[in-house]
């Protein structure tokens, strides 16, 4: 698990599904994956399956936990080890309205001891890896010796990993979506943590638009986490075990990926799932290429008709690398 963490890609709510993760592995075997956040109410009196359920291939995957209750977070871990997940994480960053009101997300960073609790919980419930991931910090918080402490407690309640996003979360006043570009990004801060905390391992996320600045972060950190632009522009993606793992170099091949993708649509609309549930992650792979808008409008427009199949994939893919005759 130390060793996917250089690179992983972040939990996004109602992004980081089991399609779009599927779709990440078709492009990465090595980067570390997350699950959207569940809660851990849901996972206690849910539907575990359609929650927690993925198939083997995504491995390495981590399951992210919303909760601040140390019981009911124990017993969600519980469960999600049971699924066979590589490292159960507390989400302590998500700045959402929702999150507050449910007291979990970036608003526990003012309850470092409460969170310090629950990461006892959840390893004292599974022998997996028990991770955190937080802010710099909340409103108005000392981003020096706030944090500082926060982090601390952390590592005395064991938590083995901590990813950081370098900006602060602004509860009063901004709302989510301006929660992510307007707080500043603080990379330094994080640098300075990670160097104080040496050897212990820390993961950097928040504003990483290019592998190269992956990279240039990497220089600093143990691991650099990407959202966004992983999300966006997933073809970046194939590079990543090459350039980060060291494995041998591959180009990325569009046609490949779409026709994995179609049989993987195939074998989910024979269990009932919606194409263009799958097809929704997949716009930005054809990015930059002659045919691109036309890959996306059939993705999008086409997928989503009633009785749509993964024939839909094929077409998608003709409009950016149509299939020459035989003379």
């Amino acid at each position: 698990m130390q060793r996917a963490r250089r690179f992983s890609v972040a939990p996004m709510m109602d992004w980081t599904d089991r399609h779009c993760r599927y779709l990440h592995r078709v492009l990465t075997t090595r980067a570390l994956l997350f699950t959207e956040m569940v809660t851990s109410a849901a996972i206690v009196h849910g539907d575990r399956d359609r929650l927690l359920g993925f198939r083997a291939v995504e491995h390495p995957v981590a399951v992210q936990l919303g909760g601040s209750d140390p019981t009911e977070l124990a017993e969600a871990t519980r469960i999600a080890a049971g699924f066979g997940y590589d490292e159960v994480n507390l989400n302590v960053g998500c700045p959402s309205d929702r999150v507050q009101s449910g007291r979990f997300g970036a608003c526990l960073m003012a309850e470092p001891n409460l969170v310090a609790t629950c990461v006892r919980a959840m390893r004292a419930a599974t022998d997996r890896p028990v991770t955190v991931k937080c802010r710099i910090g909340i409103d108005d918080q000392d981003t020096e010796a706030s944090l500082d402490r926060f982090i601390d407690m952390m590592i005395e309640a064991g938590a083995d990993h901590i990813y950081v996003h370098a900006r602060k979360a602004w509860l009063k006043g901004l709302s989510p979506k301006e929660n992510r570009p307007t707080p500043p990004l603080d990379y330094p801060r994080v640098y300075r943590l990670a160097q104080r905390v040496a050897p212990y391992e820390m993961s950097i996320n928040g504003g990483v638009e290019t592998l190269d600045a992956a990279a240039q972060h990497l220089e600093h950190m143990s691991g650099v986490m990407l959202g966004r632009a992983a999300y966006h522009e997933p073809a970046m993606l194939a590079e990543i075990d090459h350039r980060f793992f060291g494995d041998a170099e591959r180009r990325f091949d569009l046609g490949a990926v779409m026709r994995a993708m179609a049989d993987y649509a195939e074998d989910e609309l024979s269990r009932g799932a919606r194409l263009n549930s799958i097809t929704r992650h997949m716009l930005g792979l054809a990015n930059g290429r002659p045919g691109a808008r036309v890959f996306r409008q059939i993705l999008s427009v086409d997928a989503a008709r009633k009785g749509a199949g993964s024939d839909v994939l094929l077409r998608a893919l003709e409009a950016v690398e149509p299939v020459r005759a035989v003379a």
